[in-house]
């Protein structure tokens, strides 16, 4: 008991991988139930059973925490499928982004770093590198890999046909709110494939 003790560092989890877990896990579902106006560290803390200053450790906001809790969820969450077809990869994926997008947690975390990005130039910065960047490299990977396969020209813009598939994605998802159903995502893929073929 006094070895466990020792090892915990006065709160529940010590300074361990279970603690920073607990304390990204806490800020995605306080994130959810308060909003992010209604978010602390303090509340996170208290959440994740772990002190302030352990939380200050590793993070210096809450914006800092969301946005850890963020990326480990989307790595989690949104691979990239490869079923050696351009229609089916596309299908799958972009199904997957509209629900991560529209129903999960983790975009809930998403639309209040992005807002909090129009107020905060140098959070929009760090959102734009360690999101942005990698984000737009799996929204390319489907048509990166048709085009190596040969089911694509070389000369496909996949820039542009990023921007035309995942584009009105986000667009519903974070501006209008309008419905991102299935039927939407497969017509933007059947535009795609009408485009390129």
């Amino acid at each position: 008991m006094a070895e466990n003790a020792a090892r915990h560092h006065g709160n529940r989890h010590g300074r361990s991988e279970q603690a920073r877990l607990a304390v990204l896990e806490a800020a995605d579902d306080l994130l959810v139930e308060k909003g992010f106006a209604g978010l602390t560290i303090e509340a996170i803390a208290a959440s994740a059973g772990v002190s302030k200053q352990t939380i200050y450790r590793w993070w210096s906001t809450k914006t800092d925490i969301l946005l850890d809790a963020f990326l480990q969820d989307l790595a989690e969450d949104l691979p990239v499928p490869d079923h050696g077809s351009l229609e089916r990869d596309l299908r799958h994926y972009l199904r997957n982004l509209a629900y991560f997008l529209t129903r999960t947690d983790a975009g809930a975390v998403l639309r209040a770093l992005l807002g909090h990005a129009q107020h905060d130039v140098d959070f929009a910065a760090v959102l734009r590198t360690r999101y942005l960047d990698e984000q737009l490299s799996r929204d390319k990977l489907a048509l990166e890999r048709a085009v190596e396969r040969g089911e694509l020209p070389d000369s496909l813009d996949i820039a542009a046909e990023v921007d035309q598939l995942v584009g009105p994605i986000y667009y519903r998802a974070l501006v209008t709110g309008g419905a991102v159903d299935e039927g939407f995502t497969d017509a933007l893929v059947d535009a795609c494939l009408r485009r390129v073929s």
